[in-house]
């Protein structure tokens, strides 16, 4: 441990976890406010979409300066800055009237929200080495995971019990203002004053280019974060998936969600309990296994079932989401490991990779896959193939270096 006293690790994972969920309760929680948000502010379908694609864009920009920020100012006052951030711009859409002022305040809040999920990160890896890292990773992996599952159940209810879409982001502001409260009183400052890095933006670019371009970072991000764009593909187009599809209401979110975040839940699990008695390579392995697994029984179902239809649907994305959970600590830990002295930044950019990349999924990909469910299913094949192309170049070359290695 690089800290001098380490907090309880039980303690630790449920709030990391909790300022991990508020990024993925923005997103999904408005989910089956959907038809209410057109209905109520005069716009199709498609135009209440863009809360989802304006949200990740600015959550992914912003990524790229919450953990240069922390290396600068410290973990725990970039994360208590961005709460309260958080939390003016939902009250700023709960109060809004129109989709243009709805916007606005979704792009505060992709500002704000990925606050803690990127630092919180750097705090792990600030705090434990090794298999505890991997741990404590995976705990908060799975205590993530629930969050996309309850959200949209959460929305649902708020809806079903009559209450207008505004509630949504007033439950946003209420945990919001509880995880305020629970960083500032048990959260330590995991990065001491004499570690910290003067921001330069002559530097800090400078830093961008070289870790952004480095070849061995590239292939690491691109495994896990194009990888990822097959499960979020279907989180994504849950409002077709389930109401287009399923032919369910706003309360029948659950049955997708329950199944895909039921799945990266039981592989963080796992991958914390594989955590020193197994390879990286050799859990990473089976990640990608279970993915290609997945992917065949989702395509062999839509095309052979004559009807999309509960459970068989659902069930498949069940082994991605344990896929992909159990190959994300590791490719997670190797990033941060290549830069131990700007864990943050390193952070930052993986971060912003991905939402990039789960940016193209919400805004593009899923606007043309998801009126298919086989289009849908193919298209979370070819996410899981090229997530698998980019770890085994990776694979190939850390082979062919220890070959060289052991040569000399």
């Amino acid at each position: 441990m690089t800290a001098a006293v380490a907090p309880s690790t039980r303690r630790m994972a449920l709030l990391l976890a909790g300022l991990a969920m508020f990024g993925p309760f923005s997103i999904d929680t408005i989910f089956p406010a959907f038809p209410q948000l057109a209905q109520r502010l005069a716009v199709d379908e498609v135009a209440v979409q863009q809360t989802i694609s304006v949200y990740l864009l600015f959550y992914g920009l912003m990524s790229l300066a919450h953990g240069p920020l922390s290396d600068a100012w410290g973990r725990k006052r970039v994360i208590l800055g961005g709460l309260v951030i958080f939390v003016g711009a939902s009250v700023g859409c709960a109060l809004s009237t129109d989709l243009t002022t709805l916007l606005a305040f979704r792009a505060l809040q992709g500002l704000s929200a990925g606050v803690g999920m990127i630092v919180g990160r750097a705090v792990i890896r600030d705090l434990y080495h090794g298999h505890d890292a991997q741990r404590l990773m995976s705990q908060v992996s799975m205590l993530f995971g629930i969050a996309p599952a309850i959200a949209p159940i959460i929305g649902g209810w708020i809806l079903l019990s009559g209450a207008g879409w505004p509630l949504i982001f007033w439950f946003l502001v209420v945990f919001a203002l509880v995880l305020l409260a629970a960083t500032a009183r048990f959260l330590p400052e995991t990065h001491p004053e004499q570690a910290r890095i003067a921001l330069s933006p002559r530097t800090l670019l400078r830093n961008y280019v070289r870790i952004g371009f480095n070849p061995r970072f590239l292939r690491l991000a691109l495994a896990g974060s194009i990888g990822f764009g097959g499960i979020f593909l279907y989180i994504s187009s849950a409002p077709a998936i389930v109401m287009q599809h399923l032919h369910l209401g706003e309360g029948g979110f659950a049955w997708l969600f329950i199944p895909t975040i039921g799945g990266m839940t039981t592989g963080s699990f796992l991958s914390g309990r594989m955590a020193g008695h197994s390879t990286p390579t050799r859990q990473v392995a089976l990640g990608f296994t279970l993915c290609a697994v997945s992917a065949v029984l989702n395509i062999g179902y839509v095309t052979l079932a004559p009807q999309f239809a509960l459970p068989w649907a659902v069930m498949p994305i069940f082994l991605g989401g344990m896929g992909m959970a159990l190959i994300f600590p590791i490719l997670a830990l190797a990033v941060l490991d290549m830069y131990p002295l700007q864990r943050g930044l390193a952070s930052s950019l993986q971060a912003f990779v991905q939402l990039m990349i789960s940016t193209v999924v919400a805004g593009v990909v899923s606007p043309l896959l998801h009126n298919n469910p086989l289009h849908l299913a193919l298209g979370q094949a070819g996410f899981f193939a090229a997530g698998f192309v980019f770890w085994y170049w990776e694979h190939q070359r850390e082979r062919a270096s220890e070959a060289a290695g052991t040569a000399h």
